[in-house]
């Protein structure tokens, strides 16, 4: 799946899984479809969860350097 997440963005991801539960939604499949589709849906879930999980992590670790006092600072 990481090969895949550096082909899509986090944004690109989510816009096909939104367009992938419509599909699903509005019905009208074939078994085989609805299944394909909801295999894609997944892995589209999987790369925005990595997107987001690496965005939480890059904030965790700013406000982490943040919290900490330079060194040399008094308080």
């Amino acid at each position: 799946m990481a090969e895949e997440k550096t082909e899509l963005s986090y944004e690109q991801a989510r816009d096909e899984l939104t367009d992938v539960v419509r599909r699903l939604e509005a019905g009208g499949l074939t078994l085989e479809e609805s299944l394909a589709l909801w295999e894609r849906g997944e892995k589209l879930a999987g790369i925005c969860e990595e997107w987001l999980e690496g965005a939480r992590a890059r904030l965790a670790a700013a406000m982490a350097e943040r919290a900490e006092p330079a060194e040399g600072t008094p308080f």
